[in-house]
């Protein structure tokens, strides 16, 4: 299909400079929309404008511009059909072969959060209606609607003197795959944001997946994995690989893991992460001494880690990270002279995740079951409901040690506990099939330094030989949700041991 004329009206107008003056020199008359053609004719590119074709201005302060006879019939219009091409040489209506749009940027509006009628006005009407028209006629026209298709739509153009049947059907498969996305984005937003409700009720949930990058492999070389983003917002599409091998479905997964528990203090922090698990998190006055500190906890299973910090790294954190072998680094920046030092480890991943702070917590999360998902909001409590019915009350430091245990314990897969002192955990139990297993693991992890620590789990404890476990270890304070039958039993227990504790009244369970 040779290309004669062009339609062109975007909002993003990245490259479209380019496009149009590769159209000029091709030959290609352009048709464009207000600020469209303001943008090309600055740039010294000849088009002509839409309300010369329609003779009609634009209406309603833009709402209405391109919805008109003469541009539809020159879009839709089928090439081979006689019928078709007879009447718009009588009507005197020119081909449209391109439709170069893309649409207003609604799902920027909504993350930024910007007023509700500032919103409204950013659901496009046009631009759908213009890319679903040249997507239905793939046959006869190029439907482009990203910047990213420019070059090598050029490029087809440039080698064959038009584009081939294949590539016009691969641009109208994206075409349609962006106006799917853009109205469940729409439909999410008027129906209060995905879920939908604030308790993750609703009946039906848009989920876009929008392909973001090919992976290594899966969670095993013989399996594929691919990343997707489904929403606009920070998230981990945003870590920038600086340094290393290219990342695989695991990395992902321990670096999200990473960057959800520091991110979580306001303080210089550091979590060592092994399978999606901390074997150490710390925090301190600076990112050097938050690394040793979490370091400590495991030195162990610390080999082989993922470091997160919630921190630009400086070359004194780097050249200790590197005395141990690191698989990955992620931090929101880092210095010259750390990526220096990092960067002399060739397998070390660095990676540079600018909006690691910034993640939403308390969003909708899913989980797919095979052809099933599970929704849920992950909305995090607060300490309103947390009360302490011992004897004795936490001191003020086991108080901080128990917020710090806490939030880090809601990060680790159940059963989870964590032993903290002085806001650095000492020792770490996951994953196991009984609580007092974990309980166990976590304060021989400890060893002598359990003596007068704090200790958290993210599920109650069924009977008092966790209690006693702990005690047994010196723990002097406990935080859990409680909820179990035999409570009074463990309350009690904490009271004969002279234990604190402290209940949360929420699970924090992390399967």
């Amino acid at each position: 299909m040779r290309v004669g004329r062009a339609l062109i009206s975007v909002s993003d107008r990245t490259g479209i400079e380019d496009l149009g003056r590769g159209l000029q020199g091709r030959g290609i008359e352009m048709l464009a929309t207000g600020g469209t053609a303001l943008a090309l004719e600055r740039e010294g590119v000849p088009v002509v404008r839409i309300e010369t074709l329609t003779d009609t201005p634009e209406l309603l302060g833009g709402r209405v511009k391109t919805l008109h006879p003469h541009i539809y019939a020159g879009i839709l219009a089928m090439r081979d059909n006689p019928i078709h091409m007879a009447v718009l040489e009588e009507l005197g209506i020119g081909l449209i072969d391109m439709v170069v749009v893309n649409l207003y940027p609604f799902e920027r509006a909504v993350a930024e959060g910007r007023p509700r009628e500032e919103i409204i006005e950013n659901i496009d009407i046009g631009g759908v209606s213009l890319i679903r028209a040249a997507a239905k006629n793939h046959e006869h026209v190029a439907v482009v609607t990203s910047p990213d298709q420019y070059p090598p739509v050029m490029a087809e153009i440039d080698l064959s003197g038009g584009l081939a049947g294949d590539t016009l059907a691969s641009l109208a498969s994206a075409a349609f795959l962006r106006t799917t996305s853009y109205d469940a984005a729409i439909h999410a937003y008027l129906a209060g944001g995905p879920p939908g409700k604030e308790d993750g009720t609703a009946s039906t949930v848009d989920l876009t997946l929008r392909k973001v990058k090919a992976l290594r492999y899966g969670e095993n070389p013989h399996q594929t994995g691919t990343l997707y983003t489904w929403r606009e917002g920070p998230s981990v599409i945003d870590a920038q690989l600086v340094h290393g091998p290219e990342m695989s479905y695991n990395n992902y997964l321990d670096i999200y893991a990473g960057a959800i528990i520091v991110s979580d203090f306001d303080s210089p922090a550091v979590s060592i992460i092994k399978h999606t698990n901390p074997s150490g998190v710390a925090v301190a006055d600076s990112p050097l001494r938050a690394y040793k500190r979490a370091f400590e906890t495991d030195k162990v299973s610390a080999f082989g880690g993922i470091v997160a910090c919630n921190r630009e790294v400086d070359a004194r954190t780097a050249a200790e990270i590197v005395q141990v072998f690191t698989e990955i680094v992620v931090a929101p920046s880092f210095s010259e002279a750390a990526l220096g030092v990092l960067t002399k480890r060739k397998n070390l991943r660095v990676i540079r995740w600018p909006t690691m702070m910034e993640m939403e917590r308390g969003g909708p999360e899913y989980s797919s079951l095979g052809a099933a998902f599970l929704g849920q909001v992950t909305a995090p409590a607060g300490e309103e409901t947390w009360t302490s019915p011992t004897e004795r009350g936490p001191t003020r430091d086991e108080w901080a040690d128990l917020r710090f245990a806490w939030k880090v314990v809601s990060c680790v897969k159940s059963n989870a506990i964590v032993v903290a002192r002085e806001e650095r955990t000492l020792g770490i139990g996951a994953g196991q099939q009984s609580r007092v297993g974990s309980v166990r693991i976590a304060v021989q992890n400890a060893g002598r330094k359990a003596k007068d620590a704090v200790l958290a789990s993210d599920g109650f404890f069924p009977f008092p030989d966790s209690v006693e476990t702990a005690a047994d270890a010196g723990i002097s304070a406990i935080i859990q949700p409680g909820g179990s039958i035999k409570d009074r039993e463990i309350v009690r227990a904490a009271d004969d041991h002279g234990i604190a504790m402290v209940i949360t009244n929420t699970r924090a369970f992390l399967h």
